[in-house]
């Protein structure tokens, strides 16, 4: 079914009831009865010690939670002169759909900011609110993106594949363009739900990145808020994370496709501003498995390895084949070689036109390997340590760009011989 709005009836009939708002933040959930107190009373407080004579509203978006998350939302009292908004949205099942609803929202009420936090958080303090909302309300910001002081084995997607293709297609230096605590204007707002993607997949999975990813192709005005540690539900990479990998990547090489025009121009990047949080936490450490990512590659490789052959170049198929055979505890899958497959990858996937998503899938096996060669590099070193690995793949991502660029347009070429030959033939 498709949906021309992600507001239901009675959702709407209390935006009008409360007319218009300085503020919004949207909370979108699903199943987080543990947590959701917590982020809104954070929430709540921070609006009531920052912004007090600035009209709020909480709209928590809620994705049909079947524990008590709408009602321990509707049950909790916020702080005097703020509003509370608790809908369940409609349209996809997904994050997507919930932050439509916002857009919407932040449209109607012609708000100065809107902000948008998970609900899983544990780490999230009043300050947040401060830290994302300001470079909007005081420095002419349209969109802030989140920077956090995470475990070196928290988020392996953003720091070996996101941050690095991010940074190199476009240019900025954003560190987690799939955080999912962001803020912008009602400008942004408006520009997003004028995109036709509602009914696709991005309502779906991928509107951290679509949404970050716009924000820079529209040369919105960007920047970064420290937010301190983040304390959440991280997941162990060798057991949750594939699903987000296919998702994520799937929507990183179908916004490539979009901005081809823009990405192909630009050389290097360059760091945006960052404000925010200037202390220094630990964050909770990670546990992960390393022995167990080397398996899932070892296996994967030997499953799949005919085709890997097939669409990638003897290179990148030999370095992949030479990690294979090495023993687990020795394991090492260069970054150069993680560059190179990453972008045959990508030019492999615009070439494609049916069966996009099972080349995604039969990849997984290939962030694990990357995964575990990263944890084997930084065992005895520092989450900073751990950091500076990080950017300098990122380097890497950026020097080897031309590639990208070549293969690109080698596979394109490819593709258009064959499509003449078969034309030919019929």
């Amino acid at each position: 079914m498709v949906f021309n709005t992600a507001i239901r009836g009675y959702t709407s009939k209390r935006l009008e009831e409360i007319g218009s708002a300085d503020i919004l933040v949207g909370i979108p959930c699903y199943n987080n009865e543990k947590t959701i107190a917590h982020v809104i009373q954070m929430l709540s407080h921070g609006l009531f010690h920052h912004y007090q004579d600035f009209r709020s509203v909480i709209m928590i978006s809620d994705g049909g939670s079947t524990d008590d998350t709408r009602e321990v939302a509707k049950d909790f009292q916020l702080k005097p002169w703020q509003e509370k908004i608790v809908s369940i949205y409609r349209g996809p099942g997904g994050k997507g759909s919930a932050l439509r609803s916002f857009f919407e929202s932040a449209k109607q009420l012609h708000v100065r900011v809107c902000a948008v936090v998970d609900s899983d958080l544990r780490s999230i303090t009043p300050d947040w609110v401060r830290y994302l909302m300001d470079p909007v309300l005081s420095r002419g910001y349209d969109y802030v993106a989140p920077v956090y002081m995470r475990h070196k084995y928290d988020g392996t997607i953003t720091n070996n594949i996101v941050y690095n293709l991010t940074r190199a297609l476009y240019g900025k230096r954003i560190r987690q363009p799939i955080g999912g605590d962001f803020a912008f204007s009602e400008n942004v707002a408006r520009y997003y739900i004028e995109q036709d993607v509602w009914d696709t997949d991005i309502a779906r999975f991928g509107i951290d990145i679509w949404m970050t990813t716009n924000a820079i192709t529209q040369n919105f005005k960007v920047c970064q808020a420290n937010l301190g540690v983040k304390i959440h539900d991280a997941k162990d990479p060798a057991q949750h994370l594939a699903p987000m990998f296919r998702q994520v990547l799937w929507t990183i090489f179908t916004l490539m496709e979009q901005y081809e025009n823009i990405w192909k121009g630009i050389r290097g990047s360059a760091p945006v501003d960052t404000f925010g949080f200037d202390g220094s936490i630990i964050p909770e450490p990670v546990q992960v498995n390393p022995d167990r990512l080397v398996g899932l590659f070892k296996t994967g490789f030997k499953q799949f390895s005919a085709f890997y052959r097939e669409i990638f170049s003897p290179e990148s198929f030999d370095a992949l084949q030479e990690a294979a055979a090495l023993p687990t505890g020795r394991f090492f899958f260069s970054t150069e070689a993680w560059v190179r497959i990453l972008y045959e990858l990508a030019a492999t996937f615009h070439m494609w036109t049916v069966n996009r998503y099972k080349l995604i899938e039969v990849m997984t096996p290939l962030y694990y390997g990357r995964v575990a060669s990263f944890v084997h590099q930084s065992w005895d070193m520092s989450t900073e340590q751990a950091e500076q690995l990080v950017e300098d793949q990122a380097r890497e991502f950026e020097n080897h760009k031309a590639y990208l660029i070549n293969v690109w347009n080698r596979k394109c070429d490819e593709a258009a011989v064959n499509l003449f030959d078969q034309t030919c033939e019929i």
